[in-house]
This record gives C-alpha cells, structure tokens and sequence, in this order.
C-alpha cells in the first residue's frame, strides 16, 4: 500500500484555468491564485444549475514546532 506523500508525489497536478474550461466556467468566474488553485464567483452559487457534488480537499503540513505542541505539559513532582 502506497502512503500518503508517495500518492501526492504520483499525482499529476492540472492547471486550474484547463479544469475550470472543462467545467465550462467563464474568466470572469475564476480568480487564479498561482496555476494550481483559484477562487470562484460568488454568483455561481445562486445560478440555475443542476446540482452536483461536494468535494472537499484539506491538507496539513506538520512543522517541528507542531509537534511540541502536541506534548501535554506535565507536573513535575519533587
């Protein structure tokens, strides 16, 4: 079984002006930020369309310094 960076590694990113062309948005219905992700109009949520899928993506990257604040202080006793 692959982990998780080995299947983010394989992964071929899009860029996110071709997916949104597939989607058959208009420019003035994105706002690129970088080539890899974007934000959408606010009137695309109101429009008569046929409902969809909701798909939500998160990632978090863990720093040295998130680690120790995972650790729970500890009393020390004398």
């Amino acid at each position: 079984m692959l982990s998780d960076i080995e299947i983010a590694q394989a992964a071929k990113m899009q860029p996110i002006t071709e997916i949104a062309a597939n989607l058959g948005l208009q420019g003035e219905d994105v706002i690129p930020y970088g080539h890899y992700k974007a934000k959408l109009n606010h009137k695309l949520a109101k429009a008569d369309k046929p409902e969809g899928k909701l798909i939500l993506v998160t990632a978090i990257s863990p720093t040295p310094v998130s680690y120790t604040h995972l650790t729970l202080p500890t009393k020390r006793i004398v």
